[in-house]
C-alpha cells in the first residue's frame, strides 16, 4: 500500500499524488483552475451552467465577512476562502449525505489534501468558534444555492436536505461583483475571480 501512488499532472507541470499530497505540489493557477471545473450538487442546476465550487467558495467568505460581528482578519478569510480546496485538487465534491459510504480511506484522503492545504497557505486549524460560524455561513449558502440555482423548494429544504437555515433574498456575489442574482459563473470567470480573491487575501497577510 506504501507503493500505491495516484498522480495527477496539472495544467502548470507540476505532479500531485493524491494519497501522499505535499504543499509544493500545485500553483494557484492549478487550484483556482481546479475548483472552477469542480461542481456542486452533483453537477445538477436549474441554469444552463452548474454551480462551480470557486463560485461557492468566493460566497461563503463574502458571506462570512458579511456575517461576521467582528472584522475578521486576512487569515480568517483566506481559510473561509480555501475551505473546499481540496475538492478542487481532487476534481470531486462528494455530495455531504454520501461522504459515510465512500468509507473511511475517502475521509483520510480528504483530511491529507486539506493539510496540505493549510500548510502550503499558513492557515491555522479550525478553532471551535470559528468553525461554527464557517458552518453557519456554508449552510446558509446551501441553503441559497439549493432554493436559487437548483430548483429545490423552501420546504424541500427543510424537510428533504434537513438544512435548518433559511435560504437568502439576496445574493452576496451579485451586490459584490454587479452580475445577475444567482447565475452560475462560466469555468474561465469562476477561475478568474477565484484567483483574484485568492491573491487580494495573501497580499493582506
Amino acid at each position: 500500500m506504501q507503493n500505491t501512488r495516484a498522480w495527477v499532472r496539472l495544467p502548470s507541470g507540476k505532479r500531485l499524488d493524491l494519497l501522499n499530497p505535499t504543499p509544493f505540489d500545485w500553483d494557484d493557477e492549478d487550484l483556482a483552475l481546479g475548483l472552477a471545473r469542480t461542481y456542486r450538487w452533483g453537477g445538477h442546476s436549474a441554469w444552463p451552467l452548474p454551480l462551480s465550487v470557486a463560485q461557492h467558495s468566493v460566497a461563503v467568505m463574502l458571506l462570512r465577512r458579511q456575517l461576521s460581528k467582528n472584522k475578521l482578519s486576512p487569515v480568517q478569510e483566506l481559510r473561509e476562502l480555501l475551505h473546499d480546496a481540496e475538492e478542487g485538487l481532487l476534481g470531486f465534491d462528494c455530495i455531504s449525505v454520501l461522504k459515510p459510504f465512500m468509507g473511511e480511506g475517502f475521509k483520510q484522503l480528504s483530511a491529507r489534501l486539506e493539510h496540505a492545504v493549510f500548510l502550503r497557505y499558513g492557515l491555522p486549524s479550525w478553532q471551535a468558534d470559528d468553525k461554527t460560524e464557517h458552518k453557519r455561513a456554508d449552510r446558509i449558502a446551501a441553503a441559497s444555492e439549493a432554493l436559487h440555482i437548483v430548483g429545490w423548494s423552501k420546504e424541500e429544504i427543510r424537510q428533504t436536505l434537513k438544512i435548518r437555515f433559511q435560504p437568502l433574498a439576496e445574493d452576496v456575489l451579485a451586490a459584490h461583483y454587479g452580475d445577475t442574482p444567482w447565475e452560475p459563473w462560466a469555468p474561465e470567470k469562476a477561475r478568474s475571480r477565484f484567483l483574484e480573491m485568492l491573491n487580494e487575501l495573501k497580499s493582506r497577510l
